[in-house]
């Protein structure tokens, strides 16, 4: 499980990206790169990671769901998620 400071800081810099979107995008529209330099660098989309919402893993996600593969399979296991069910074959 990851640490909560890891999980906070990603919910940081989300809210830091979409504070800063439109004024990005009309920095960038209009060519204007030294304005972009003076934005935050947590404001840049490109600095964002996906984690699992459940756990904070940042490895193995699923962006479907929005989990990583080891809570996806133990959900699904259990019958909560909708429309899953383990197959074989």
């Amino acid at each position: 499980m990851a640490k909560e400071s890891m999980k906070a800081r990603e919910v940081k810099r989300a809210k830091l990206v979409a504070r800063y979107a439109e004024k990005r995008a009309a920095l960038k529209s209009s060519g204007d790169y030294t304005g972009l330099q003076k934005l935050p660098k947590n404001a840049s989309p490109v600095r964002l990671h996906n984690r699992c919402k459940i756990t904070g893993r940042p490895k193995g996600y699923m962006r479907v769901f929005g989990i990583s593969r080891v809570m996806f399979r133990e959900m699904a296991n259990k019958g909560l998620i909708p429309g899953i069910k383990k197959s074989s074959w």
